[in-house]
């Protein structure tokens, strides 16, 4: 996993156009040509003065999230945490954030600890986008190794909240694979996913486990993280994982729980491919019987099943049955902006999968301004949209105002390398 610590915003000076020679110009010429600059020169900075204010009343509700946070009403706490989930899967928030981080890591720790079912998912969440906003490197670090042992507690305890525990399980994994630093710790937290999982596996007698939907549930997410932790993993560790859970892994694609089915189908899928990546002639004893029960499910007709359930998961097997038999992947291609990226692989499916769980509508925002989400799939340095192009694209107002925040904050920060200080000066 690519590791980004440096963090620098990008903006273009705007080249100086002369239409008019010296000598051919008129003073009317002249006068008009100044007339017009002046008249944009206002537009601008009225423009910049309502995103400037925009900008404080912004970071002026987020301070109040962030001190509402340990309000004693369980339900302002409750908001609060929403309000600030809100703000960071949409923006950019990285300067604002950065010098608060351990107040927000501190408000996220005591919700955690203190906080119930619903409160305690809205912290885990809100965990994870804290590490998203400041990216890989010190101060994510920082974070995590203040909440890691928090999440493991929640999420091994069988006592605790059954939610809870289910939003720890998805925020241990991608947080993980943010902030973590030392390889051997991913693989321990990889180990307390497995705890898990594996007690939906088909007993050794060759019954199922009956457990209940929260509980599938639980499993079903540790799963989907233990596999997003596979993707940064050793080939060494990959090998012996396959070796200890490939011939177990197909057992799942008898749950009854369809999403289970479907974490299982893609996590088998993901397998083959990285032991085929390290080994082109891998082979599978027991190949033959998983392809037909992958293309069982891929042509499932159970009429006890509901058709939203069917539809979803003959699409998701057609792709893993591809990728088991012919060792082909359907390409998908994300736009945002002026941009594009192919998701062309089960290791960056899962990855982008994991991010868009906690952006949502906001993902492709992130793909285009978030430097640690752009380092992670590899595109480069963020790019800026001038407005004749943003105006062009066919996307919501919302977006484009988003894009135009990014530009505001870009501009302002390269003019002000060159503009003095202003300084008071007497009147004539």
């Amino acid at each position: 996993m690519p590791r980004s610590k440096k963090r620098s915003s990008r903006g273009g000076q705007h080249g100086a156009v002369q239409p008019f020679s010296d000598e051919d110009a008129s003073i009317e010429t002249l006068s008009r040509c100044s007339s017009f600059s002046d008249a944009m020169s206002v537009a601008e900075e009225g423009v910049e003065a309502g995103e400037e204010t925009a900008q404080e009343d912004l970071q002026y509700k987020l301070k109040v999230f962030i001190d509402s946070t340990v309000d004693k009403s369980a339900k302002t706490r409750q908001g609060a945490l929403d309000g600030l989930k809100a703000a960071m899967a949409t923006r950019i928030l990285y300067e604002f954030i950065s010098d608060r981080r351990m107040t927000i890591t501190d408000s996220i720790e005591r919700c955690l600890k203190k906080g119930k079912g619903p409160e305690q998912c809205a912290a885990a969440s809100l965990a994870c986008l804290l590490c998203i906003q400041l990216g890989s490197g010190v101060e994510s670090e920082e974070v995590f190794k203040t909440l890691k042992p928090i999440f493991k507690n929640i999420l091994l305890d069988g006592a605790a909240n059954i939610q809870a525990r289910q939003a720890c399980a998805t925020s241990l994994g991608l947080c993980t694979l943010v902030a973590e630093d030392d390889i051997l710790d991913v693989y321990a937290t990889m180990e307390s996913f497995e705890s898990l999982f594996m007690r939906s596996y088909v007993k050794e007698d060759g019954s199922r486990p009956s457990l209940n939907p929260q509980t599938t549930l639980l499993h079903t997410n540790a799963l989907l993280s233990w596999a997003l932790l596979l993707t940064i993993c050793t080939g060494s560790q990959v090998k012996a994982v396959t070796h200890k859970h490939l011939p177990k892994l197909p057992r799942l694609l008898e749950n009854d729980d369809v999403n289970m089915r479907i974490a299982a189908g893609e996590t088998i899928a993901l397998l083959f491919e990285l032991a085929r990546d390290m080994d082109p002639e891998f082979e599978y004893d027991d190949w033959e019987p998983l392809c037909d029960k992958l293309n069982s499910l891929a042509t499932d007709c159970n009429k006890h099943r509901a058709k939203t359930d069917k539809r979803k998961q003959r699409s998701v097997f057609r792709d893993v049955l591809k990728a088991v038999e012919e060792r082909d992947f359907q390409t998908e291609t994300i736009r945002f902006s002026t941009e594009r990226m192919t998701i062309d692989s089960w290791v960056r499916k899962r990855t982008y999968d994991a991010f868009r769980e906690f952006v949502g509508s906001g993902m492709n925002y992130h793909l285009q301004a978030n430097e640690f989400i752009r380092d992670v799939f590899q595109l480069g340095p963020p790019m800026l949209v001038d407005a004749a192009t943003l105006k062009s694209m066919k996307i919501s107002r919302f977006e484009r105002h988003l894009y135009n925040a990014a530009a505001f904050k870009a501009r302002t920060k390269a003019r002000n390398k060159f503009r003095d200080k202003r300084v008071d000066v007497g009147e004539f």
